[in-house]
């Protein structure tokens, strides 16, 4: 097999979009850490919880794609699902509500910083994802942050311990929610919200009822809906979108901005920072320079492979060169079952879906 190197505009294109995916995803999601602890003051977390996933299954049904553009979800694919559902559409929002009603917006923003860490370990054990230098480096910087802003909070004494254990315990959910859904990140995304969303929001109220939660009033069961579109929905969709480009680890380390916004947005809403809150901000940024101009380049092969997912064919797309299946569909996005050639080349990429290759200390790979 010859060794091949694509032009630098194809090779990055991945890598960037999944980054721009990413951030999205952190947006969307970020603030509504102190816009749930608003409008779901006096709401049982189960119902928070409901709430929100019923307003993120109502936009993903709405923007789902016709027929062909993207791989459909399978029956054997609900086992996966419902472990999906459980940890990141179910136990992980209750926790985080039942935590922000006993804790500040500015501390329980900023300690989401957490999941970023437990998905990279589990990234890590579980995909064998390739872990650099610099992308550890800044995952440290952002955790570390996290944890300044936190002491900050937590020694001023306007935090309860016990909110933010239930924070932390919350980003332990979604982060196995990250790297279960991993592997469903090759289907439509809408598809996969609204499922994951629909299970969630049925499992969290059954929870509700059974703890006999009350029924909350109208303009606030429609605050926390509208943020369960943007906040979960949408940014569910961007996730997946990103792990589909640069991997699990990767899209979570961008998502580790999603605490930041958040605390700026619990600022503006009142909260006070002090001297831990500029080191943290500092931090932060280092964080995010590092990811910014991360590259990981070395040759690699690329065993034979056989799946279904959208895609492009013809020049510019990643793996994608040919479509003896589908020669009329060669330009626009389409998803079919196609087979992957055997191929060894070099170019930067992150642990998307097609690179998935083991890194042996043997290689020369080069982070950078």
């Amino acid at each position: 097999m010859e060794l091949s190197v694509r032009p630098a505009a194809d090779r990055r294109r991945g890598v960037g979009r999944g980054a721009e995916f990413a951030l999205l995803a952190a947006l969307c999601f970020g603030a509504t850490t102190p816009l749930i602890r608003i409008a779901g003051a006096g709401i049982g977390p189960w119902t928070t919880a409901a709430l929100l996933y019923a307003g993120a299954a109502l936009v993903s049904a709405f923007s789902r794609r016709r027929a062909g553009r993207e791989a459909p979800l399978r029956l054997r694919h609900l086992p996966r699902l419902l472990l999906v559902a459980m940890a990141g559409a179910a136990f992980a929002p209750a926790a985080l509500a039942w935590g922000l009603q006993r804790t500040g917006a500015l501390g329980a923003s900023l300690l989401l910083n957490a999941e970023v860490v437990f998905t990279i370990l589990l990234a890590a054990a579980l995909y064998r994802e390739h872990i650099g230098r610099r992308v550890g480096a800044a995952a440290l910087a952002l955790a570390l942050g996290g944890a300044f802003l936190v002491f900050e909070r937590s020694t001023g004494g306007g935090t309860s311990a016990l909110g933010l254990l239930a924070v932390l315990a919350a980003t332990a959910g979604w982060a196995v929610d990250n790297v279960a859904s991993r592997p469903l990140a090759d289907f439509d995304p809408a598809s996969v919200v609204l499922a994951k969303a629909s299970l969630g929001a049925i499992l969290t109220l059954s929870a509700a009822a059974a703890f006999g939660e009350g029924i909350p009033r109208l303009p606030a069961a429609a605050a926390l809906a509208a943020i369960g579109v943007v906040g979960y929905g949408l940014s569910m969709r961007f996730y997946l979108l990103a792990q589909r480009r640069f991997g699990t680890a990767r899209t979570s380390t961008y998502f580790a901005s999603a605490p930041f916004i958040g605390a700026v947005l619990a600022m503006a809403l009142g909260d006070r920072p002090g001297s831990f809150t500029w080191g943290g901000i500092a931090l932060m940024l280092a964080g995010a320079w590092l990811l910014a101009t991360e590259r990981h380049d070395h040759p690699h092969f690329h065993a034979p492979l056989e799946h279904e997912h959208a895609h492009r064919h013809g020049r510019g797309s990643d793996h994608h060169g040919r479509s003896p299946a589908v020669p009329t569909q060669r330009e626009r996005r389409h998803s079919h079952l196609h087979l992957h050639e055997a191929a060894d080349h070099a170019h930067p990429h992150g642990p998307d879906l097609h690179h998935g290759h083991s890194h042996r200390k043997s290689e020369k790979h080069r982070d950078y």
